[in-house]
């Protein structure tokens, strides 16, 4: 069997022999459509799921608030966004209409980041505002969440007449899904409600796992602060491999964000006997930039491997590991069981900067080891509690040493990022993938 595995902005190739590959776990392929792109988002809104069309909404509102996502996010804006405003202007030509950029707790969005996904025409005519969650003057205090944090979002978004919300739907590794409500937490909310609803309480639920929002403690909140800020409209696509749109969703925050969510189940949920061996890449670029991101393909791969057995990560991360914090707390502490306790004995008005993602690494550092193959230098891998190789046939020859038979049995993800692993014993499963 050969395979053909994302790495940066190529790939690397293995060669296994088929008694070995017990799985290759891939999503079902994304279904054929005539449709274009613009098609599929305007028949979306037109049958809006939970409510009214947005046109109909849009009628006497005076400050409407679009929420978008920020340069992290592949959401194909520059379609969406002329659609959307096109369709509230047909209910309300003279709305006041702004365009408030969800960056959560990432930093700015530059102008040229802007134009890159609405186009210049967008940047040029529209009142767009990016959200800073440290402008605490700027903040609403809205009331306290199901979590018992309080909830503080941007003034903008709370004093909206009418608020709204574009995104996409993907698989999420502790908040079950993105998309719909996650637009308002922690896309437009204060640092310390984010924090708080982080917290490594609700990170070590076993309902916070990919796929899963029923009784998920981090979803609870996010939906509630949805409601709280009255979120009345969200235009959610579902992207395949090439980030183009396949399906899309309008309407209720709740109702149409369960409707993507069963497109993207279906499409994308796979059944896992755990093996020895789990081979797993973070998609390639942009996902496996940094060391930080690749975690969440890693939390796939937890699912898919035997206790004590070996992940073999590909994850170029040329950017390094992708966060300060995310590394420090590994350099400072060695053990990783201690660290697993510092972290879970952190209050959850406590919780610091990338805690959540030190906490879901050391959790699969504890059921498997971790050879990584990327650019990152052997001591920073180290310092990560994980096992350096310099190309694929070396990470092999580790992970054969490493494993105590010789007929050892593998999964391979070819992308961690796209699939909701439900580990689950089942017959007749063995998948071939096309080269």
């Amino acid at each position: 069997m050969e395979l053909i595995l994302p790495y940066g902005k190529g790939h690397k190739n293995l060669q296994l022999a088929d008694a070995q590959v017990q799985q290759v776990l891939t999503s079902k392929p994304a279904p054929q459509t005539s449709k274009t792109e613009q098609a599929i988002v305007e028949k979306a809104l037109h049958r809006p799921i939970g409510t009214k069309r947005l046109q109909d909404l849009a009628i006497h509102k005076e400050k409407i608030v679009i929420i978008a996502s920020d340069h992290t996010r592949p959401v194909p804006s520059r379609i969406l966004m002329p659609l959307i405003l096109k369709e509230i202007r047909k209910g309300n030509p003279h709305a006041q209409i702004t365009i408030l950029i969800a960056t959560g707790l990432h930093r700015e969005t530059k102008r040229e980041e802007l134009i890159a996904k609405f186009g210049e025409e967008i940047v040029e005519k529209e009142t767009i505002i990016v959200h800073d969650c440290d402008d605490q003057k700027h903040m609403r205090f809205l009331g306290i969440l199901p979590s018992k944090g309080e909830l503080w979002i941007n003034a903008i978004a709370a004093d909206a007449d009418l608020l709204l919300a574009e995104g996409f739907i993907e698989p999420h590794f502790f908040a079950g899904f993105s998309g719909g409500r996650k637009s308002v937490l922690p896309g437009v909310a204060s640092r310390a409600s984010v924090m708080y609803n982080h917290n490594s309480l609700f990170i070590s639920s076993e309902h916070a796992r990919c796929g899963i929002l029923e009784d998920n403690p981090l979803h609870k909140d996010m939906l509630f602060a949805a409601r709280k800020a009255h979120l009345a409209f969200i235009v959610n696509v579902v992207l395949d491999e090439q980030k183009k749109i396949i399906y899309a969703v309008a309407g209720d925050v709740q109702k149409a964000h369960a409707n993507g969510v069963a497109f993207v189940r279906k499409h994308n949920q796979v059944y896992a006997q755990p093996t020895d061996l789990v081979i797993v890449t973070n998609g390639g670029y942009p996902l496996d930039q940094n060391l930080y991101q690749a975690v969440k393909g890693l939390s796939a791969a937890e699912r898919a491997v035997k206790e004590g057995g070996v992940i073999l990560l590909l994850a170029e991360a040329i950017d390094g590991h992708g966060g300060e914090m995310f590394y420090r707390m590994f350099e400072e502490e060695r053990d990783l069981a201690t660290l697993m306790e510092k972290i879970l004995a952190i209050k959850a008005e406590d919780t610091v900067p990338d805690q959540w993602q030190v906490q879901v690494l050391v959790r699969v550092l504890l059921k498997a080891r971790v050879i990584l193959v990327s650019s990152l230098d052997d001591k920073t891998v180290r310092n990560f509690h994980m096992v350096p190789a310099h190309s694929l046939d070396e990470a092999m020859n580790l992970a054969k040493a490493m494993l105590p038979k010789e007929a050892f049995s593998i999964n391979v993800i070819p992308d961690g990022v796209s699939v909701i692993i439900s580990p689950k014993e089942i017959v007749n499963s063995r998948t071939k993938v096309s080269a």
